[in-house]
């Protein structure tokens, strides 16, 4: 992570210790901020997928995102933004996050980093933001013709 980042953003390892669930949203609407409970047959595909977490919402509503671990009567705080700075964020959440969603969803807040990207060595929007991108090669033979 480029030295400004780590400066900008905090991070925690919540969901990394917990196997599964539940999760609920904090989204800006045009009535105010409403709370909306990931519906149950989500809250398995978030935990296996940490950054679907905080993609699909339209650019600029999503603000918070909690966790509640099974068996406990707490929320814990993953993903927290206040206008256009992404002030927390879980490391899992960091470590699934590609270019695509951050240039879609969050390109005027603090995440979209060209130097963050040339760091890690994204090539495309598939290209993954905080975990570096190795390049892949395959040979493939050509049968020659007699």
């Amino acid at each position: 992570m480029t030295m400004k980042m780590q400066s900008e953003l905090m991070t925690v390892d919540i969901l990394s210790q917990y196997k599964t669930g539940k999760f609920r949203m904090v989204v800006k609407t045009k009535l105010g901020m409403t709370v909306c409970d990931a519906r149950s047959f989500d809250n398995p595909r978030i935990c296996a997928n940490p950054e679907s977490a905080i993609s699909g919402y339209k650019s600029g509503a999503l603000q918070t995102v909690q966790f509640c671990p099974e068996g406990s009567d707490f929320w814990l705080t993953i993903f927290s933004r206040t206008g256009k700075k992404v002030k927390l964020i879980d490391e899992s959440i960091l470590a699934n996050l590609t270019v695509g969603t951050i240039n879609g969803m969050y390109s005027n807040t603090n995440l979209m980093d060209m130097q963050q990207y040339k760091l890690v060595g994204s090539t495309s929007w598939a290209s993954m933001a905080f975990v570096q991108n190795t390049v892949k090669h395959v040979t493939v033979e050509v049968p020659m013709e007699a």
